[in-house]
């Protein structure tokens, strides 16, 4: 991606690199071929009746996950998945003007979760499943149209169809889908090639022909934990940034970044601390497996890395992102560590955990730890440049809706947050401590 120009203004572009969208259940039909419509009736009727099975589990909570919608709950919180003119004018009080969309909703014939926040096991009928995530990507292309200079669509692919994966990019790249592709996860109960396996390649060289980013959020990668309340879940909570952040590695020694010096990756949700401990010691691993004569790690690993020409450090810094939703102020020098020009900000609308509808609080509460050009880089350039969006275009929208430069310069304390903002990450006192990346 190019450098884009910055417009002159008093105003932040504000540009979240992580929020969430979807269809309603019912309304993905029309993005299917019609031999699999009748299957995707009795497929919704099952989701439905999950909807209700977990409502009634979370029934004596104040506010339930629900509420924001996953599996297509069409309930009061539920149509900001998919309701355009909501999604817009909300952002919109909250001064955001453009979104990174990932996927949010259940696409059909995905098996239903066993609750919002788990995997569903994969599915043996691999057809329907790569029909619905297709399905998914129609309607993304049909949402984004709605507002393109604001959005940029993350679609999906399927590891068990590359071929099909293929075309899917290049379909995707003629419909101007700049958010580029989710890379799906491989756990070691899933029934695909783990991501460093040389199959892959057929996608990460379409993805670099046509230009478009990797992309790997938080909770896409884990494995099965079960549905055995409450150990399940708080595993799922503990463990799920580590599985995404393998990926990393995954794809540095096998050698993706090495032959595709042009492919942007981001990595989304999974904070910033990690990054420069994970990276030291990756770099302590290569340089060990590539130059020691002796010891496991080159026996083990000496193959691999002969092909790198870089250290993992500067791989990534050569072509690798953080989509830092909902940022904390502890995370000042941490961010300033990895880079702020590697660092791109998020809301997580419509999530639960998400800063909305107290964005212009957040901004205040983290980005006056930075100078204004610090903060423009990680709340409109990076992500301009990652994902394509035209500054020019949004100017006129930000300085209508976005916060000053010099708003958000000013700082805000605590006691200013108002208390139901607290149950953002990023608001909340509690966890301000680097060593936190959730």
């Amino acid at each position: 991606m190019t450098n884009p120009v910055l417009p002159e203004t008093d105003h932040h572009i504000v540009v979240s690199a992580d929020a969430h969208c979807g269809a309603g259940v019912r309304d993905y039909k029309q993005y299917l071929e019609a031999k699999y419509h009748a299957d995707f009736d009795a497929w919704a009727d099952d989701i439905e009746a999950g909807v209700a099975r977990q409502k009634a589990m979370y029934k004596d909570m104040e506010r339930s996950p629900l509420e924001v919608g996953v599996d297509g709950d069409p309930d009061e919180f539920g149509d900001r998945n998919w309701s355009s003119e909501r999604r817009l004018r909300e952002q919109e009080q909250d001064g955001v003007v453009a979104t990174v969309l990932f996927p949010n909703t259940q696409p059909p014939f995905a098996p239903p979760p066993a609750s919002s926040f788990e995997a569903p096991a994969y599915a043996d009928n691999f057809e329907y499943r790569w029909a619905g995530l297709r399905a998914h990507n129609r309607w993304l292309a049909d949402f984004v149209s709605e507002a393109p200079t604001r959005r940029a669509g993350v679609f999906q692919i399927f590891l068990g169809d590359v071929e099909g994966s293929v075309a899917e990019i290049e379909w995707a790249a003629e419909q101007g889908l700049t958010g580029g592709l989710l890379v799906p996860g491989a756990p070691p109960d899933s029934p695909f090639e783990p991501l460093y396996s040389n199959s892959y390649e057929p996608i990460w060289a379409a993805a670099a022909a046509h230009d478009m980013p990797l992309n790997h959020h938080a909770g896409g990668a884990s494995p099965n934990f079960g549905n055995h309340f409450p150990a399940s879940l708080a595993m799922f909570m503990l463990e799920v940034q580590w599985w995404t952040q393998r990926a990393l590695w995954h794809l540095m020694f096998s050698g993706v970044f090495e032959r595709h010096p042009e492919l942007d990756y981001v990595i989304t949700e999974t904070g910033t601390a990690w990054v420069p401990d994970t990276l030291a010691k990756l770099d302590s691993f290569h340089h060990r497996m590539k130059y020691s004569r002796y010891g496991s790690e080159s026996i083990f690993g000496g193959q691999a890395v002969a092909q790198m020409s870089l250290t993992p450090s500067e791989y990534f810094d050569r072509q690798c992102h953080i989509g830092a939703s909902f940022l904390r102020p502890s995370e000042t020098d941490v961010a300033r560590s990895v880079g702020t020009h590697k660092v791109m900000w998020g809301s997580d609308y419509p999530h639960i955990e998400g800063s909305h509808p107290h964005t212009k609080e957040h901004l205040r509460l983290t980005f006056a730890n930075y100078t204004v050009e610090e903060a423009t880089q990680m709340l409109t350039t990076n992500a301009a440049k990652v994902y394509g969006f035209d500054l020019d275009a949004l100017l006129p929208l930000a300085e209508q809706f976005c916060p000053t430069k010099a708003q958000v310069a000013n700082p805000i304390d605590y006691s200013e947050i108002p208390e139901r903002a607290k149950g953002c990450p990023g608001m909340n006192p509690l966890n301000q401590r680097e060593e936190v990346v959730a």
